[in-house]
């Protein structure tokens, strides 16, 4: 049973960990009361940096920072491992890498849709109660560009919509499985984060389409790190939303529902 996570120390290491560019994967473990939270990244330098301004505030014996690529399984493999030598068990996972560049499109879903997928398949040899395992969640960040099409960025926007796909029927292969382990889709709007800075050079040979990405921009607004933080935790809290995409914006967020194939 996922504990609570309401908190200022929950609240405040999830929008360091949301604003932090290409920020890997976030583990969180209920031990009662509190959470402890291991950071995995690879950008080792900034991560420690928060890791010790964090400390200063929560402890260490709550925070971990492993240094993971997200394309390498053996180090997603030891990650995880580490995490629950360290902590004793992972309850709940934030898949969040993501690059933007569609001159390297291979890379880009390598990291956004292979990763996600990786990361998964290997932390539910931790939570799957059919292995031992205590069950959780799993949050996948996908993005607006997951529910439809940015044409100045068709690669990540086809990155995206896989990891929608993939959230939603792993949803239902977990729960028809009896994983105990529920898997849901985090999917913000324009975030102020380095991701969308210098919009032109990232979209590569659809740079000449910028202007209808900016257009979106202003129509949609920036959404606010602490919007996301709140979609993220009501998506971890609630039980009812079992595989659904949370679409998050500047002035509404709404869940959006898949489309059967069985009925």
């Amino acid at each position: 049973m996922i504990g609570a996570f309401v908190g200022i120390f929950e609240a405040q290491f999830s929008q360091c960990f949301w604003a932090h560019e290409e920020a890997a994967l976030g583990l969180w473990t209920d031990c009662g009361s509190s959470l402890q939270v291991a950071l995995l990244d690879m950008n080792k330098t900034e991560a420690e940096s928060l890791m010790q301004t964090l400390t200063k505030q929560y402890g260490q014996e709550r925070l971990l920072f492993l240094h993971c690529d997200v394309e390498q399984e053996e180090q997603v493999k030891a990650a995880f491992q580490k995490t629950m030598d360290t902590f004793g068990g992972i309850h709940i996972l934030c898949n969040n890498a993501g690059i933007l560049n569609e001159s390297t499109w291979e890379k880009m879903i390598s990291v956004n849709l292979v990763g996600v997928i990786r990361a998964t398949y290997l932390v539910l040899e931790h939570m799957n109660k059919l292995k031992g395992g205590q069950g959780g969640v799993i949050v996948n960040t996908a993005s607006l560009a997951g529910i439809g099409p940015l044409v100045s960025c068709p690669v990540y926007t086809a990155s995206k919509h896989g990891v929608v796909g993939f959230t939603r029927a792993m949803s239902a292969a977990s729960a028809l499985s009896g994983y105990g382990v529920r898997v849901n889709c985090l999917c913000p709007g324009f975030v102020q984060t380095g991701l969308f800075s210098n919009i032109p050079a990232r979209l590569g040979p659809f740079s000449h389409l910028k202007d209808g990405t900016q257009l979106l921009v202003e129509k949609f607004g920036i959404v606010n790190m602490s919007q996301v933080v709140e979609a993220f935790f009501e998506l971890v809290t609630d039980e009812t939303k079992d595989g659904a995409a949370l679409l998050v914006f500047q002035q509404e967020r709404k869940y959006m529902p898949a489309v059967s194939v069985t009925d």
